[in-house]
């Protein structure tokens, strides 16, 4: 011991003693805390777990509607084909207007 500094003796001849100081009964667990934060932390837990599974309750229903949508899921039919074959008959072209109004004449 006599090679070390005299402020380490000091220093561990301190921590030595202070470390007696101490016995089981210093080393049991605490009481919990008592009063009003400790129904307030219960309650925010208790309304955050709640909060959470109200939001994928939600998600889920969404995405429960929205893959069950048959608009969606199915392809639209293929057009109808007639048996017979319509052939478009030719018609004649609309009358063109004139462009001087006729004037009816008076006797």
């Amino acid at each position: 011991m006599s090679d070390r500094a005299p402020i380490e003796e000091r220093l561990r001849a301190a921590l030595e003693a202070r470390g007696r100081l101490i016995n089981a009964h210093d080393l049991s667990p605490g009481r919990p805390p008592t009063g009003r934060a400790w129904g307030t932390r219960r309650i925010r837990r208790v309304l955050t777990v709640a909060g959470a599974a109200a939001a994928a309750a939600a998600a889920a229903v969404v995405l429960l509607l929205s893959s069950t949508t048959s608009d969606h899921s199915r392809p639209a039919p293929p057009a109808r084909q007639s048996n017979s074959t319509v052939v478009p008959s030719p018609t004649a072209p609309p009358p063109v207007p004139s462009a001087v109004p006729s004037v009816p004449s008076t006797p």
